[in-house]
């Protein structure tokens, strides 16, 4: 009997190793809205994971579409987003607004290109 409870818990020790191994990492994610979002459930940005800069999309669930900062969402906007990585893009689990200065270096002259083109083609419009 006891090494029937053995082999039992060492099943179980592999079988709960192998699931583990195989949840999705939640990632940090630094981006930069790159297109005026017309779906805020696919949202274009030039994205930074481990410092290196990418265009993909991001993903965002019911619970995110919701949320006030993500219905606000502009183009250039800088986001801080903790999400899995998946075959289209990014899962948005959080978001967070921040200022352009607190990206990261991979991003920074991308969000002050985005921020020139920006206030050049609506300054005009203010008058």
């Amino acid at each position: 009997m006891k090494g029937l409870c053995g082999v039992a818990v060492l099943l179980a020790f592999v079988i709960g190793a192998g699931l583990a191994g195989h949840a999705e990492e939640e990632l940090l994610i630094f981006a930069v809205v790159s297109e005026v979002p017309k779906d805020k459930s696919r949202v274009a940005v030039k994205a930074s994971v481990n410092d290196v800069a990418t265009d993909t999309k991001l993903l965002a669930s019911d619970a995110i579409l919701n949320n006030l900062i993500w219905k606000k969402l502009e183009i250039c906007h800088a986001m801080r987003v903790e999400g899995t990585k998946t075959p289209e893009g990014y899962r948005v689990v959080t978001v967070r607004i921040i200022d352009a200065s607190m990206l990261p270096m991979s991003l920074q002259s991308f969000a002050g290109d985005c921020l020139i083109k920006k206030a050049i083609e609506v300054a005009p419009l203010v008058d």
